[in-house]
C-alpha cells in the first residue's frame, strides 16, 4: 500500500504556522492575500482558503470581512525544565501569562493520584483546574492535585492569587522542582475543545508531571493538555530565575 499523503491544504497550514512561529508575521500583521498565497504554493484559492480556515479554527489568525486575514497569536515556546514556572516561561517568550480558574475543590484522591503523591487512596487532596493563556489566547488546560493534609491553607491562597508558586510559598513550600514528566499525544475531547477554542479531535500534547519540594516530598501531581498547534515544548536546562510565577 502506498503511504497516505498529507492534504495540500494541511501542508500549507503547517507552513504558515511555522512562518508565524518564526516571527515572519507578528501578531496584528495581515497575511498575504489568497491570490498571493495561491501563487506561492502553486494551488488554487479554494485550497488556500481551507488552510486559512484551519489557522482560524486553531486561533492563530482572525479573518476580517473585506479587510483580510490577520495574525492573532503565535506558537508559544515553552521550556520544560526542572523548575517550570508558567509566568516566567511566557515572559521569556515576550508574552503575557494569565489563568482562568475552572474549579478548586477538596476531594478524596484516586489510586493514580495517591501513588504520585505518596498518599493512600481516598486521602484528601486539593484539585485545581483551569485554563492557561498567553496574550489572552488559551494554550493549555491543567489539573493540579495537592496533598490536602499537608497544604491545608492552599485553596484560599489560590483563590487570592491563582499562582501555584506563590500559593505553595504561602503554605511553607519555598521552592519545588519537577521530579518526572511524561508526554503523550492525544486528541481533544469536546469539552477540551470548547475551553481551548479548538475543533474536537485537534492534536494535544499531554504532560503528566510530579513536583517535589527540595526534600524530595511530592507537593503537586499535575496534568496539562497543551494545544498542539499553539505551543512548542522544549526540554533542556532551566533558564536563570528572574522571579517566580
Amino acid at each position: 500500500m502506498s503511504p497516505t499523503r498529507t492534504p495540500i491544504w494541511e501542508a500549507i497550514a503547517r507552513t504558515l504556522t511555522k512562518d508565524i512561529g518564526a516571527g515572519h508575521y507578528a501578531p496584528g500583521d495581515k497575511l498575504p492575500t489568497e491570490a498571493a498565497l495561491a501563487i506561492r504554493f502553486g494551488v488554487n484559492r479554494h485550497t488556500v482558503r481551507r488552510a486559512l480556515a484551519q489557522l482560524a479554527e486553531d486561533g492563530l489568525v482572525l479573518p476580517r470581512r473585506g479587510a483580510g486575514v490577520f495574525v492573532q497569536g503565535r506558537p508559544t515556546d515553552y521550556r520544560l525544565g526542572q523548575r517550570v514556572r508558567f509566568h516566567q516561561n511566557l515572559a521569556a517568550n515576550g508574552q503575557l501569562a494569565s489563568r482562568q480558574v475552572l474549579s478548586l475543590t477538596t476531594r478524596p484522591c484516586d489510586k493514580g493520584e495517591a501513588a504520585a503523591l505518596g498518599l493512600a487512596p481516598g486521602d484528601p487532596v486539593h484539585a485545581f483546574e483551569g485554563v492557561s493563556l498567553a496574550d489572552a489566547q488559551p494554550i493549555a488546560l491543567f489539573l493540579s492535585v495537592f496533598p490536602a493534609d499537608r497544604l491545608a491553607a492552599l485553596p484560599p491562597a489560590l483563590r487570592a492569587e491563582p499562582s501555584v508558586t506563590r500559593a505553595l510559598a504561602a503554605c511553607g513550600v519555598a521552592d519545588y522542582v519537577r521530579q518526572s514528566t511524561r508526554l503523550t499525544a492525544v486528541l481533544a475531547t469536546p469539552t477540551q475543545a470548547i475551553h481551548l477554542r479548538l475543533r474536537e479531535g485537534a492534536p494535544l500534547l499531554r504532560s503528566v508531571a510530579v513536583n517535589t519540594d527540595i526534600a524530595g516530598r511530592p507537593v503537586e501531581f499535575g496534568t496539562t493538555w497543551f494545544a498542539g498547534d499553539r505551543i512548542t515544548l522544549t526540554l533542556g536546562p532551566d533558564a536563570p530565575q528572574r522571579g517566580v510565577e
